[in-house]
């Protein structure tokens, strides 16, 4: 099995099923987000010990503005509390945050949180903990497909290669491509979420909800991941063993 050893393996999380689980006991769904904080402590703390090097996390999709504006606010507002209360804890960590997707329609009280917790935590090298924040990933890659073709040097369009070559180092040059991509609560797609970078990410679903979650789940998709084959399109080579001669002659 390939891996990127030296700087660990590169995780992404979906984390769903907070307001699932929230429901499923009778709680307001912001219970459940409330809830699913608990388990991201759990995992960033665990996920160095794990061989995980990068771990980036889908907090808040684009498309989840079109959800009640309460439970916006709530989830901008946990995240907010989260990186003002833990910044110190991450950079004692060797955690690096840093925070992806639109930054423009962002409250101003989360945007200080989170230019405080990137700039408090820059100098960490043990993980690169990633925060996917009204991101999308068609997004990210129109953005960066838009940025190829405007920085060519030549009047005339760029080559397909050229482009691929200047939209993979847009996309991956922070974390690099995902190696394992998890997603909780049931479903079994990728939702928008790092498209390009998980090309030939491994994939591991589990029907457990975010905030049930444990250090143990990420134990197993750890441990599954190891186990599997990654030929990304090419073949392993197996070694060929020559028939056996019996006596007597061939058979």
């Amino acid at each position: 099995m390939q891996s990127r050893a030296r700087e660990g393996y590169h995780v992404a999380i979906i984390m769903d099923g907070n307001g699932r689980w929230a429901t499923r006991q009778g709680l307001p769904r912001v219970a459940g987000h409330r809830a699913g904080v608990d388990t991201v402590r759990r995992v960033i703390e665990h996920a160095p010990e794990m061989g995980i090097g990068r771990l980036t996390l889908y907090a808040f999709s684009s498309d989840n503005w079109s959800r009640p504006a309460h439970e916006v606010q709530t989830i901008f507002w946990l995240i907010s509390t989260y990186l003002r209360s833990e910044s110190e804890k991450l950079r004692r960590r060797g955690a690096r945050v840093e925070v992806i997707g639109r930054r423009d329609r962002l409250p101003r009280l989360l945007l200080r949180e989170i230019e405080h917790a990137e700039g408090a935590t820059s100098r960490a090298q043990r993980l690169h903990l990633r925060i996917a924040v009204d991101y999308s990933s068609r997004d990210a890659i129109t953005r960066a497909a838009a940025q190829a073709t405007t920085d060519s040097r030549r009047n005339s369009v760029p080559s397909a290669d050229l482009i691929r070559r200047r939209l993979t180092q847009a996309l991956t040059a922070q974390a690099g491509e995902v190696d394992l991509l998890i997603r909780t609560g049931g479903e079994k797609r990728l939702s928008d979420f790092l498209l390009w970078e998980s090309a030939y990410a491994e994939l591991w679903f589990t029907d457990r909800m975010w905030p049930d979650f444990a250090a143990t789940d990420l134990d197993r998709a750890v441990a599954e991941f190891r186990g599997r084959e990654r030929r990304f399109g090419g073949v392993i080579q197996e070694k060929m063993h020559k028939p056996q001669l019996r006596a007597g002659g061939a058979q």
